[in-house]
């Protein structure tokens, strides 16, 4: 229907349909984005429509450097990240580090394990955590760029994703056979 520079052309001169073809296009992985970041179905959709609404509106000042989804997907996480900031005050603090006084967990292996519940418990992991653990194991972000986009220091992103790792750990040991 539309090529990917016509879309971008099209979405930006306000082409209703164009727009519609882009969200139909990226929406499912977008929302899958939301959801890993957020406590529910219902801000993940709010987070996605936040979203897309800033792509549409940052596509005049689009380069085409790179590539077209990672630009989008750019936007969405960073949409996620400032919905997160935006409403962090609303959030129940819980004590994270009691994490720290769990016995060792065993290494076994977690083959068995249905991807499906590894990412219920990512989506139940604590907010921080959960950011964190998305930004460098799903999105592949280095440490020093989420210490940057999230204002903290490296060392406190890796502490983090160090907790997350063993916060998911605990919590799948469950789900081994």
């Amino acid at each position: 229907m539309f090529s990917e520079e016509e879309i971008i052309i099209e979405c930006i001169k306000g082409n209703r349909k164009a727009e519609k073809h882009l969200y139909t296009k990226y929406s499912a992985l977008f929302y899958a984005i939301c959801l890993r970041y957020t406590q529910s179905r219902e801000e993940a959709e709010d987070v996605l429509i936040t979203g897309f609404t800033s792509i549409f509106e940052s596509l005049p000042m689009y380069k085409k450097q790179g590539s077209f989804e990672g630009w989008m997907k750019r936007i969405m996480i960073n949409t996620a990240i400032n919905h997160y900031r935006a409403n962090k005050k609303h959030l129940l603090d819980l004590d994270l580090e009691e994490i720290d006084t769990l016995n060792e967990i065993s290494q076994k292996t977690y083959q068995d394990i249905n991807i499906k519940d590894i990412l219920n418990q990512i989506q139940r992991m604590p907010q921080g955590y959960k950011q964190i653990f998305n930004l460098y194991a799903i999105e592949g972000y280095k440490h020093a760029e989420i210490a940057e986009m999230l204002n903290i220091s490296e060392s406190t992103s890796k502490t983090q994703y160090a907790k997350a790792k063993k916060w998911l750990q605990c919590h799948l040991e469950d789900f081994k056979y």
